[in-house]
């Protein structure tokens, strides 16, 4: 197995296959290709619809399709995916892809849970106030029945360890009622089952006034916001006629369309006086799901990208071998435009510049 100077970890969404739900909220065989495969060109230049490419519109139920990923992310440098995973206070959602993978015994990449612990609504299709399930957090008996559903997985050979102690992501720590009270509770479960502790961290999206997790009893923080603020003030909105998507976006009829060369040199970025592990983004669109209403990058590519990987290499170079960590938004969030798999326009070559920057080739 090839050594890499930082393990690089892409969030991976299990969506991609019916499920009951899906099915009575959005109709009939809903999966994330739905919205994908309808999206348009919203103003000339614009890179959509944006289609698979050598994987096709899978189905994740099928073995072929998550061996291919599996082998497909290692061969260029992924170390492990990271499922985000979904409990609404004992209410399971998306698991089975989770279950599928964790079963496979012969998979040449890690595996680990990052907890989406916010409500499910209508903003996958432009209807933020609907609330289809509401994210709750009953009490310390829904953290050890959360933890208890978990507990075979975390001492699966494939997780993803730092120091033998799983990894587990929260997306928003900053709602958990205490977050150093989930901390301390789920460390306590984990030395009762026999593990050597947990390794937790959670997201800052707020770079003003960031979450620190030394002081909430997680491990690491992994900041992250789609439009840094340092961006926001040197770097005006792009649009085709600026005037124009102006007034439009003030009655809400255009998408906010930022620059990707502009905005990514401020990704990634750390956090003063915490263990950072650093984000970096292929790219961002979700007009797919949201429409004119969307946000999106403009002029995304390879080159750009790798520059990312190489500054998150510098942010993680100081760290504890096993604390270098980066993360990757995303594996396959084919509706944000979020996403590392081949498409028809690009292919392989954002992968080919993960293993290019991770591997010092030239």
């Amino acid at each position: 197995m090839t050594e890499y100077p930082a393990r690089a970890v892409a969030f991976y969404l299990p969506q991609f296959h019916p499920i009951p739900e899906n099915n009575e909220w959005w109709g009939d065989g809903f999966t994330e290709w739905t919205n994908v495969a309808r999206a348009s060109r919203l103003f000339p230049g614009h890179d959509q619809p944006r289609l698979p490419g050598e994987l096709g519109f899978y189905d994740l139920r099928l073995e072929d399709t998550r061996h291919h990923q599996a082998d497909l992310a290692a061969a260029h440098g992924v170390s492990a995916f990271c499922f985000w995973h979904y409990w609404f206070a004992g209410r399971r959602m998306l698991d089975r892809v989770v279950e599928l993978f964790f079963a496979s015994p012969d998979l040449p990449i890690g595996l680990c849970l990052g907890w989406a612990n916010e409500s499910w609504g209508g903003r996958w299709i432009g209807a933020p106030r609907r609330v289809l399930i509401e994210q709750t957090y009953p009490g310390d008996d829904d953290h050890r029945r959360h933890f208890a559903c978990l507990e075979p997985w975390l001492h699966d050979r494939k997780y993803l360890t730092v120091d033998g102690r799983p990894v587990f992501f929260v997306y928003r720590p900053d709602r958990l009622p205490s977050a150093a009270r989930f901390a301390e509770l789920w460390r306590s479960l984990a030395a009762q089952s026999g593990l050597p502790g947990l390794y937790l961290v959670g997201q800052s999206s707020d770079s003003r006034a960031p979450w620190r997790a030394s002081a909430n009893g997680f491990d690491a923080v992994a900041p992250w916001t789609l439009f840094p603020i340092a961006a926001r003030r040197a770097a005006e909105p792009f649009a085709p006629d600026l005037l124009a998507s102006r007034l439009l976006e003030r009655v809400g009829f255009f998408p906010t369309i930022f620059l990707y060369s502009r905005f990514s040199k401020y990704i990634p970025f750390s956090v003063a006086g915490e263990r950072s592990l650093p984000s970096i983004v292929p790219n961002w669109d979700n007009t797919p799901r949201v429409g004119r209403r969307g946000n999106l990058y403009l002029g995304h590519h390879p080159a750009l990208f790798g520059e990312q990987v190489r500054r998150a290499l510098e942010i993680t170079a100081h760290h504890p071998a096993q604390e270098r960590i980066i993360f990757i938004r995303s594996w396959n969030e084919w509706a944000e435009g979020n996403y590392l798999e081949p498409d028809r326009r690009w292919g392989r070559a954002f992968l080919e510049e993960l293993r290019r920057n991770l591997t010092h080739q030239p």
